[in-house]
């Protein structure tokens, strides 16, 4: 620490000559922004070093709302231009763009959002800004959402399989994907519900961007898709022109962030002092070691290729960072429909020892559900966005059963057996009626776990919880509602909040725990690495008590 602040008082010094030349450069009026693919929040984890030198770094929000700042800090800026492309977002994306928008306005910098064409998400981005404009020819897509659910239980007794599953009641719905054909009608209820909610969310952001009514905003969203002059008849867009015509809209030079930040001046050296921890939960929650999977999954097999965050790992980032005097405060990062339910303590454990030694925020990605919602509950704060998937409070638990399976292919086993119920989890046959009740207790028993954590978590009573639980998945809009998390926000706020409870200055560096990723390094995508992928994930989802959520295989929302 001592040499701290010598390097701390050179860089200091630097900065400000070289903030001093940059200002005999006149900086432009506008500085635009491309956002060419989705911005990641947070950074991704270290890819290979040869992928780092030659590939184009990854655009995240941190590093986006980084540059934004420097922009905003120039009194002689007077508008930021955000260069959207049609990319797919997803809804803790949306709302991380427009918390950002919505910060450059509040410090009083008119914000402009061009794209050559609109999808429902980046066009609820752009209704953030001052003014939503659009290339010639272009087009605004239907705004809504679309949905689909994928189902597998005829097509595994097609070939012989069938899933074994026990859930905590109806509403839990993470193994429907394996049991049924279509909906139950209570997931047809809870799908209906988060539908409601995320494009009320939509028809909100259209009214507040488009200065209309409530009846007016929805009267629009239902009338799309638009062309461009359709758009700018019905006022979804307040004009069509070239990026070219941007200067003489705007009434000055736009040049590039690339091209601008030369004549910007730089941010300011933090000074040294205690800084805040970032802690991940992405993936599936598994039993043991964290590992990044091969391969970014397809559409339909998102559980067995997800990356796999491991009890182990996240427990001995926990001690680091509570043994670490640097570290102030923490803030968990959670993406996670959830996985093992042993795991899922295991962190939550960790994680309160980690919070009675200092403050924990939680943070929600785009989806925080079962045991990615269990995690949180240690954390004196939990933010989520308005569109996040969260809840999913409670258990479903049971086996694969794959006796016809190996009849098909003719492979006869034989099994010999001692204790009465040690070959109760045989993929040779279903559970007996004695085996499905002990399986009963033990679910039971999990689910009085998760219900008395986050009663306890949420400061209320178990049977207060329960009427929100059952397996129920909530937007964070609902969420928070339901009093389920403290407030909505992106990453962003996260930091800022923990910096406040940890007692930080605004500017501490994030440092993110590195103990316990011996296994995360990236593996060869080859098909040996994919298969023992998947089966680890099966194996670890293969006991009594797996919290995870029904998967959606595709949105129209993005």
């Amino acid at each position: 620490m001592l040499v701290a602040y010598p390097v701390w008082g050179v860089r200091l010094l630097a900065r400000w000559v070289r903030t001093g030349l940059r200002k005999l450069r006149r900086p432009p009026p506008y500085v635009s922004f491309l956002i060419e693919a989705p911005p990641q929040e947070p950074a991704p984890l270290p890819t290979p070093l040869w992928q780092r030198f030659f590939g184009r770094p990854a655009l995240t929000i941190q590093v986006l709302a980084a540059q934004v700042r420097r922009v905003t800090a120039e009194p002689r800026v007077k508008g930021v231009v955000f260069h959207i492309r049609p990319v797919a977002l997803d809804q803790a994306q949306v709302g991380a763009l427009r918390e950002l928008i919505e910060e450059v306005r509040a410090a009083e910098i008119r914000v402009t959002c061009w794209a050559p064409s609109y999808t429902t998400a980046t066009y609820e981005v752009a209704c953030a800004a001052d003014e939503v404009l659009m290339q010639p020819g272009g087009m605004v897509a239907p705004l809504g959402l679309s949905r689909q659910y994928l189902f597998l239980g005829e097509a595994l007794e097609r070939v012989g399989l069938q899933a074994d599953l026990l859930q905590v009641s109806p509403y839990k719905t993470a193994g429907d994907v394996l049991t049924r054909r279509g909906f139950s009608p209570e997931a047809r209820q809870m799908a209906e519900w988060l539908a409601d909610s995320a494009y009320a969310d939509t028809v909100a952001a259209v009214a507040a961007g488009r200065k209309l009514d409530e009846p007016a905003a929805r009267a629009l969203v239902e009338a799309s898709p638009f062309t461009d002059e359709q758009a700018l008849t019905a006022g979804a867009v307040d004009a069509v022109l070239a990026e070219e015509a941007l200067p003489d809209r705007l009434g000055g030079e736009v040049l590039s962030w690339d091209a601008a930040r030369r004549r910007l001046p730089l941010a300011r050296p933090a000074r040294p002092a205690r800084v805040l921890g970032m802690l991940r939960i992405e993936g599936l929650i598994v039993d043991g070691r964290s590992r990044r999977a091969p391969l970014r999954p397809p559409v339909g097999l998102p559980l067995v290729l997800q990356d796999q965050c491991g009890d182990l790992s996240v427990a001995e980032q926990a001690r680091a960072l509570a043994a670490d005097r640097r570290i102030g405060a923490v803030v968990v990062w959670v993406d996670s429909s959830g996985g093992s339910a042993s795991a899922s303590e295991a962190i939550a454990a960790a994680l309160t020892a980690l919070a009675r030694r200092k403050p924990v925020v939680a943070v929600m990605g785009a989806v925080a559900g079962s045991g990615g919602y269990y995690v949180t509950t240690p954390a004196q704060r939990v933010l989520a966005h308005p569109g996040t998937i969260t809840g999913s409070i409670g258990v479903v638990a049971g086996k694969l059963v794959a006796g016809g399976f190996f009849d098909k292919l003719l492979f006869h086993r034989e099994q010999v057996a001692r204790g009465g119920h040690a070959a109760m989890w045989s993929s040779d046959q279903a559970f007996t009626d004695v085996e499905r009740a002990k399986l009963g207790e033990m679910v039971d028993r999990s689910y009085r776990l998760f219900l008395e954590r986050v009663a306890a978590a949420r400061g209320r009573s178990a049977a207060d919880i329960e009427h929100v639980a059952g397996g129920r998945v909530w937007t964070g809009r609902q969420a928070l509602q339901h009093g389920l998390v403290d407030e909505l926000g992106g990453l962003e706020r996260g930091i800022a909040t923990a910096r406040r409870l940890g007692g930080l200055p605004k500017d501490a560096p994030v440092r993110e725990a590195r103990h316990g990723r011996r296994e995360l390094v990236p593996v060869p995508a080859t098909a040996p690495a994919v298969l023992e992928h998947g089966f680890r994930a099966l194996a670890a989802l293969n006991q009594a008590g797996a919290w995870w959520l029904c998967p959606v295989v595709s949105s129209g929302a993005g």
